[in-house]
């Protein structure tokens, strides 16, 4: 049997096409017509005119499909096109009226194949994950794109329903840190109304009802995870977002039972615009974080990005914590102080260079036939930043690569005229001395690089880097020019006062402390014999002070550690215990006498002091995840000492940082603490 031709869909007897449109002859709809697809026009009949919904194909009446090929097939075909007339439209009926149920249930999101509800959670049936559920299916939707990403329904019948369209918006509008007000842009409007058919579109009070449902869940969330942790330590970042709009973005840090370092954002607060924020404003602001989010007690010290001295130590006598300067914004000021006035003009001149050829279409196109002749990589130039000395590193670097093709088209005069050339051209002094500039900086920006790293511990490298830098990297050599060398001596000067590398009170620095208890750094080979000796004082101290508090107060969940001796007299002998050496010992010294050693704080220190350090590439975290049960005094002090960041969140050198910086100038006032702590705590 062979085909006659290919059967048209019903759908048809209700849309007209008009061009790569279909318009609806009931209701004048305009729909987009792809492919010859027509599932958009079956929901379109299903959904606004069910009564009059055309037939699938499957469910037509047949009309002379097969051509017969005998008098006997044509009659039983004949009598089969019959039946199938007279019973089609009972046939036809049930038929739709069961089609239109299957439709509707194609609505019901698919990921409740996975989760089931149970009050006001959903249970994922596959690892038995709980996840707070109000109305919507979104999160049950990243849990199984991320945990089950091989269930996820790939026959794209399962399409977003309107209220996962609307968490979408609202998780946009969280992440990328845009104003609530965008949904009612009119662009926005036609974007979600020609994408997603009959889409309500949310007001602005949805939307922030939305991230406020947000909001809330987190709070919840980060509240039991400080309420587990022992210790944590605070970050205060202060930032402008217009030249009258200034904040103070409170986050924490943590250690994990689990030996994970964790962070959040606490809180954002508005300060005053009259005048420059006081010492007693900004202590007030970090103390009514501390007290509302019930972590008094528990903060071993403060990073900040503040270079004004609000928060020194000396002037803030009303909080029990330590305080220390982002090493990001320490060594910012370093090398502002360090620029002299011939590296400020060479770093002017290599900016209008660069500017040049990133703006002059002609400069631009030569540049790269001139690297492609010089067989170069075919970069372009980059520009320095006035507030990111890292971009000065950047700049030299890329200009000492593509020294040759600038050369070559600054001396073409097809593309750079006489006088243009010679405002341009940087002298060969200049290039002597940026070469000679370049390995200082890289080395400066190589050590924030370390530092700033959010992935790993980085308060206890700071004082080895920084000590490393003044001794060794800051220190002038024969062949450094006269202008590096003065650059090297005034940072490492900067470096000295800042970091108080010469105070007598440096073992009792938090960052000096973590520096012992990172087992990379704990022989402290920076120092001289005396600092050694000062620090080595100062974690017995602090170990002791441990051992009174546990005394005192006692573990919440483990019974207190103590040795006991048994007595003698009240040990019931066992009648076929044998009365060998061994056994009398046991009975005498105690069980516990072979890990007394282990037991008694100062042996801690010791035997910890002296075991092999481990290679540099550890993360000291994995290393206190074993050896923590060797060392149990020490890893509670580590747990309190290494959660402190070596700079303030996010980095100042990180584009990231840089970036979020920029989106948050977008905020209004009322919304950037919600919104701020929504988008950081992810």
């Amino acid at each position: 049997m062979k085909r006659t031709g290919r059967r048209r869909s019903s759908v048809w007897d209700c849309f007209e096409q008009v061009g790569n449109f279909v318009r609806c002859m009931k209701c004048d709809a305009t729909l987009k017509y792809c492919g010859g697809a027509t599932s958009t026009m079956m929901n379109h009949m299903s959904r606004h005119h069910p009564h009059t919904a055309p037939l699938d194909e499957d469910e037509k009446p047949l009309m002379c499909t097969v051509q017969c090929s005998s008098e006997e097939d044509s009659a039983a075909s004949s009598q089969d096109i019959m039946q199938v007339n007279v019973m089609s439209p009972g046939v036809a009926a049930n038929i739709h009226e069961r089609d239109y149920g299957e439709r509707k249930r194609l609505k019901r999101s698919s990921v409740w194949d996975i989760f089931i509800k149970v009050d006001d959670e959903v249970h994922c049936t596959m690892c038995d994950t709980k996840l707070k559920y109000r109305s919507s299916t979104t999160s049950m939707m990243y849990h199984i794109k991320n945990k089950h990403p091989d269930t996820m329904p790939s026959d794209g019948v399962s399409l977003a329903t309107h209220a996962e369209v609307t968490e979408l918006i609202s998780r946009m509008i969280e992440k990328d840190m845009l104003p609530i007000s965008m949904v009612s842009g009119d662009g926005f409007r036609e974007l979600l109304a020609y994408t997603v058919h009959n889409y309500k579109m949310p007001s602005t009070g949805d939307i922030t009802r939305l991230i406020e449902g947000h909001f809330h869940e987190k709070v919840e969330e980060l509240v039991l995870q400080l309420g587990r942790v022992e210790k944590v330590a605070l970050t205060a970042e202060f930032w402008t977002a217009l030249p009258f709009q200034r904040y103070i973005t409170v986050s924490c840090s943590f250690i994990t039972e689990e030996w994970l370092g964790r962070s959040a954002v606490l809180q954002t607060h508005k300060l005053s615009s009259d005048s420059q924020p006081t010492t007693d404003s900004v202590t007030e602001k970090l103390l009514n974080t501390v007290k509302t989010w019930g972590i008094d007690g528990k903060v071993t010290a403060c990073v900040h990005n503040n270079t004004q001295d609000i928060l020194s130590a000396h002037a803030c006598s009303r909080v029990s914590w330590d305080y220390a300067t982002c090493f990001a914004t320490t060594l910012q000021q370093a090398v502002s102080n360090g620029l002299s006035g011939d590296l400020v003009r060479i770093i002017i001149s290599a900016g209008k260079l660069a500017k040049r050829f990133s703006h002059n279409m002609l400069a631009g196109e030569a540049l790269e036939q001139k690297q492609v002749q010089m067989c170069l990589p075919q970069h372009k130039l980059i520009q320095s930043c006035k507030a990111r000395w890292d971009t000065i590193c950047d700049m030299f670097e890329r200009l000492l690569e593509q020294r040759w093709p600038i050369k070559a088209v600054l001396s073409d005069r097809t593309v750079t005229n006489r006088q243009e050339a010679q405002t341009l051209e940087i002298e060969d002094d200049y290039w002597q001395i940026i070469e000679n500039f370049t390995p200082v900086l890289a080395t400066l920006k190589w050590a924030t690089t370390v530092i700033s790293a959010e992935t790993e511990v980085s308060i206890s490298n700071i004082y080895p880097i920084t000590f490393s830098l003044i001794q060794t990297h800051l220190v002038p050599r024969e062949n450094d020019v006269e202008q590096v060398s003065e650059f090297k001596l005034k940072v490492q000067t900067s470096l000295r006062s800042h970091m108080e590398v010469d105070s007598n009170d440096l073992s009792a620095k938090p960052a000096l402390i973590a520096s012992m208890l990172d087992p990379r750094h704990k022989h402290l080979s920076f120092l001289t014999p005396t600092g050694r000796l000062a620090a080595k004082v100062k974690l017995h101290e602090l170990v002791s002070k441990l051992d009174v508090l546990t005394t005192t107060v006692g573990p919440k969940d483990e019974p207190q550690e103590t040795l006991i001796t048994p007595d003698i007299s009240q040990v019931a002998m066992p009648s076929q215990m044998r009365s060998d050496t061994k056994n009398t010992m046991m009975l005498l010294l105690g069980d516990n006498y072979s890990s007394s050693y282990a037991t008694d704080s100062e042996a801690q220190v010791d035997y910890y002091l002296r075991d092999i350090a481990p290679s540099l590439d550890i993360n000291p975290l994995d290393w206190w995840r074993v050896n923590g049960p060797r060392f149990p005094k020490l890893a509670t002090l580590a747990r309190h000492y290494l959660c402190v960041p070596g700079v303030s969140l996010p980095s100042l050198l990180s584009e990231s940082g840089q970036a979020f910086a920029t989106m948050r100038t977008r905020l209004s006032p009322e919304h950037v603490d919600m919104m701020i702590f929504v988008n950081r705590n992810v």
